[in-house]
């Protein structure tokens, strides 16, 4: 059960890798390369949705890592599980203080209704996210090297 537990947690934070990556390396520089403020609705509607999906990805993310830490490596657990637990648990705190203020911005945007400095203000949040996405990659390479039990 505790390798079952494990690969889980392994497929959970590395589908979130795949996604958060994506966003950065491909999404978002697609987004603003439209004309005028054409990546500015995108932008907008992405953040309502992924910000309605990501908060309970990223927690289940922290809470696997915790178990794999915790429940599976037992009395001992593996300096990898908790450094991934730890770091899935800083990538929260930095969405919550940086990342989702921003968001809550960017998703109330619309092409007729947006602040003069919203690439500014997109740019910001790309950067802040490209450190969540080193954070989270750097959890799911300690995930998955950790010893199945």
């Amino acid at each position: 059960m505790s390798a079952v537990l494990t690969v889980i947690a392994i497929v959970v934070v590395g589908v979130l890798v795949g996604v958060e990556l994506a966003v950065a390396v491909f999404v978002n520089p697609i987004l603003d390369r439209l004309p005028d403020d054409g990546g500015l609705a995108a932008r907008s509607d992405g953040a309502r949705v992924l910000g309605r999906v990501m908060p309970f990805w990223y927690f289940l993310s922290v809470a696997l890592a915790v178990v794999v830490a915790v429940a599976v490596q037992g009395a001992a657990p593996t300096t990898l599980a908790v450094a991934a637990a730890a770091l899935l648990a800083t990538t929260v705190v930095l969405a919550i203080t940086v990342l989702v203020p921003i968001n809550d911005q960017v998703k109330t945007w619309s092409t007729g209704d947006h602040p003069a400095d919203w690439k500014v203000q997109v740019r910001r949040w790309d950067r802040w996210h490209v450190l969540r996405v080193a954070l989270i990659t750097a959890a799911f390479a300690l995930l998955a090297t950790v010893p199945f039990t």
